[in-house]
């Protein structure tokens, strides 16, 4: 007789492996071939969802003196914030060290396996350590508390368990302890590590908070993103320039106008005397409105159709200022001028193009 498997049903006698056990096709065979209803598995999701919430929750009204002790340290450490961990605490901990590196408190995780193969090196006296361990007994990270005993390297630990080997040694042990795992075995770190992300991100954020960190701070650390974009972007890096430049001469028929709109496609062209100081311009709205009027294209000339006290932005504005002028007074298209005279020009595309939108 078949012996009863996980959930109660019998499988069939294992297939023997080439080390005699089960393969790995029949292990996985047998874990997903239970026949569950979608009920079921929105009930699991929510169950573990609300496990976690009520994981973070509890941390809240446990924040206290050593919370803040650990604020103390990062904020008065001159070195950096050295982020160590192993298994999931050690995922957490790379994240965790990226949100401080990128909100104003220099650190860098290190992995607690690798500390005892040379990375050891790394830590300094001047530098704090973050310690994430559910136990508080994991043997990678006790193995550093003679190192850091030695260098008066101050020790923060993240843990359930705050009578463990770490947190009797640590400098300051902050209470990470959750009622149950969302793990329906009580097994697999999933609340526990949700608990840790959450303290480390209130970590970050009071550090943040208490240093006057400012977007623009932000922005310096992420170049590459939306923020550092509209930070730091200016007009002159996104505008048409040259022969893209769709420009007239006020003398110009309305249909040669029209002409160097088309040829140049930004929707508009910009009317200048011989020394390019702008005059005016004249976009596809006015156009529609003329027609309208039923006006002639070739009798009359640019001067004569164009907007004179048109919007401009000079090159060195920051391209989001564009982008708050163009929301604000519903126009698409924005000459950019210098001591009056036209250097470029940019509508909505090219701020989309450039990430600023």
């Amino acid at each position: 007789m078949p012996a009863p498997g996980l959930y109660g049903e019998r499988h069939p006698a294992p297939r023997k492996g080439i080390l005699g056990g089960r393969t790995r096709k029949t292990w996985m065979t047998a874990a997903t071939t239970r026949p569950v209803d979608d009920a079921t598995l929105l009930s699991a999701a929510r169950r573990a969802l609300a496990i976690e919430a009520r994981a973070v929750d509890s941390l809240g009204p446990r924040l206290g003196a050593e919370f803040v002790a650990a604020c103390r340290l990062c904020l008065a450490c001159t070195g950096r914030v050295i982020v160590t961990g192993i298994g999931k605490s050690g995922h957490v901990g790379r994240k965790i060290a990226a949100t401080l590196a990128s909100t104003g408190t220099p650190g860098f995780f290190l992995h607690a396996a690798e500390a005892s193969h040379g990375d050891l090196g790394m830590i300094t006296a001047s530098d704090v350590v973050l310690a994430l361990s559910n136990s508080g007994e994991s043997p990678e990270l006790v193995f550093l508390l003679p190192h850091l005993k030695r260098l008066a390297t101050p020790l923060i630990i993240l843990t359930g368990n705050v009578a463990s080997t770490l947190a009797r040694n640590a400098t300051v042990t902050v209470d990470v302890t959750v009622p149950e795992e969302a793990c329906p075995l009580n097994l697999a770190p999933t609340a526990s590590t949700t608990a840790m992300l959450a303290m480390g991100d209130a970590l970050a954020v009071t550090l943040l908070e208490a240093r006057g960190f400012t977007a623009t701070d932000f922005a310096r650390s992420h170049p590459g993103g939306s923020l550092g974009r509209r930070v730091f972007l200016r007009v002159e890096d996104i505008m048409r320039q040259g022969d893209e430049l769709p420009r007239s001469a006020p003398t110009a028929t309305l249909a040669q106008g029209l002409q160097e709109m088309t040829r140049k496609g930004l929707g508009m062209t910009i009317i200048v005397d011989p020394q390019d100081a702008v005059l005016g311009i004249f976009t596809d709205g006015d156009l529609r409105r003329l027609i309208d009027r039923q006006a002639s294209i070739h009798t009359l000339s640019m001067q004569d159709v164009m907007t004179a006290k048109c919007r401009t932005i000079g090159p060195r504005e920051l391209a989001a200022v564009g982008v708050q002028l163009m929301d604000q007074h519903r126009i698409a298209v924005l000459p950019v001028i210098e001591n009056g005279r036209l250097l470029g020009a940019f509508n909505a595309h090219d701020l989309l193009r450039a990430g600023v939108m």
